[in-house]
């Protein structure tokens, strides 16, 4: 049972997207349905696991060819060269804006802290 196909729904609904979503998901090459003989979408079940995956990629302000070219590295586990090198960009990029964020959170902290001392 855990091998049974799942419908568009359901992985939206376990995703926690919209149908659309998963529906644009599928139209730039993320995401692979197969077809029931009525036509609905099926998908895999490690599909909502490859959408929060998504989501966290596109989050972090990855476009949707990036998380393309990523796919093959997360499936096989395996990379060459560029592949890594494309990855630890991507990594170095996620720690900058981090960088700043935290940068942002601790300004933010100190207005509090100000702002608590004055009533």
């Amino acid at each position: 049972m855990a091998d049974r196909p799942i419908r568009i729904g359901e992985v939206a609904r376990g995703a926690g997207v919209s149908v659309r979503a998963v529906r644009y998901y599928e139209q730039q090459g993320l995401l692979i349905a197969e077809r029931s003989p009525s036509g609905q979408r099926l998908y895999r079940q490690d599909a909502v696991d490859r959408i929060r995956f998504f989501q966290q990629m596109f989050a972090a302000g990855l476009t949707s060819r990036r998380i393309t070219e990523l796919l093959p590295c997360w499936d096989s586990g395996h990379t060459d060269a560029a592949q890594r090198a494309m990855l630890r960009a991507e990594r170095d990029r996620v720690q900058a804006k981090l960088d700043d964020l935290q940068t942002a959170l601790n300004r933010l902290d100190e207005v509090i802290a100000i702002t608590d001392t004055h009533p």
